[in-house]
C-alpha cells in the first residue's frame, strides 16, 4: 500500500463523510455512531454496508437513522465482481474514510489501492501476533500475559498495515477466550472511534510505514488497564 505522507486531510466543511462495513452485531458501528453523536463530532456516517443480510448492525444503522444496504457475496460470481460492486457503492457516498468494522471479507487487491490511505480496520490482537481469526483463543493457548486490539491502515496482505493505535489488555490465568473477547471488545470501542476523529482532523500521518500524530509516534503502545 502506498500510504501518503502528507496529513491526512480534515475537511474544509463541519462534517467528515465516512463509510462503514459490517458483516456482524455492529457492537465497535455503535460505538462509532456514539461518537459521532457528540456535537462537537465532525464525523458524517454516509451509510452502513453489510455482507450478512441478517447482520444486527444492519438495525443499528437504521435506529441512528443512517443508510443500510447490503452487498451478499452470494450475489455476485467471483470476489472481484464483488468488490467492484463495493467500490462503486462506496464511491456514491462519496467517503474520505472507509471503515472495516467487523467486515468479514478478504478485499482485493484492486479495492485496497482503491482506497489506499483512507482505508482503516480494527483487529483483536497486538499485531503483528494473530493475524486472521481465533486470536483470544491463540493468545491464552501461547500463554501470553497480556492481548490487546489494533487499529491499522489496510494493505492487501490480511491483518497488515501501519498501526494506528494499540490497547493493551492483560490476561488472567482463569480467562477463557470469551472473557479475554470481552475485555478486548471493551478497549476496541474507545480506541476505534479515538483512531477515526484524529484522521478527520488531520492529525495522522504515514512516513517510513510508521504512523505519526501530530507529526510525533502514535499511541502505538498506549496501554489501557482493566480490572478483571
Amino acid at each position: 500500500m502506498s500510504v501518503s505522507s502528507e496529513s491526512s486531510a480534515a475537511t474544509d466543511d463541519k462534517s467528515f463523510p465516512i463509510v462503514v462495513l459490517i458483516s456482524g452485531s455492529g457492537s465497535n458501528l455503535q460505538a462509532i455512531i456514539d461518537s459521532a453523536s457528540d456535537p462537537e463530532s465532525c464525523i458524517d456516517i454516509r451509510a452502513v454496508i453489510s455482507s450478512n443480510p441478517n447482520a444486527y448492525g444492519l438495525k443499528r444503522a437504521h435506529r441512528a437513522g443512517i443508510s443500510g444496504k447490503v452487498f451478499n457475496y452470494r450475489d455476485y460470481p467471483d470476489r472481484s465482481s464483488y468488490d467492484a460492486a463495493l467500490i462503486a457503492e462506496i464511491d456514491r457516498h462519496q467517503p474520505k474514510l472507509v471503515v472495516l468494522a467487523g467486515f468479514m471479507r478478504i478485499l482485493t487487491t484492486e479495492f485496497v489501492s482503491h482506497y489506499s490511505g483512507r482505508l482503516i480496520n480494527i483487529h483483536p490482537s497486538l499485531l503483528p501476533l494473530y493475524p486472521g481469526l481465533n486470536t483470544h483463543q491463540r493468545a491464552i493457548e501461547n500463554g501470553d500475559t497480556e492481548a490487546g486490539a489494533t487499529v491499522h491502515f489496510v494493505t492487501p496482505e490480511v491483518d497488515d498495515g501501519p498501526v494506528i493505535i494499540q490497547a493493551h489488555v492483560p490476561v488472567f490465568e482463569t480467562d477463557d477466550s470469551n472473557e479475554l473477547a470481552c475485555r478486548v471488545l471493551k478497549q476496541e470501542h474507545i480506541i476505534y472511534p479515538k483512531a477515526i476523529r484524529w484522521f478527520a482532523e488531520g492529525r495522522l500521518t504515514v512516513q517510513n510505514g510508521e504512523v505519526l500524530l501530530d507529526g510525533n509516534k502514535s499511541l502505538k503502545q498506549q496501554v489501557y488497564s482493566d480490572e478483571k
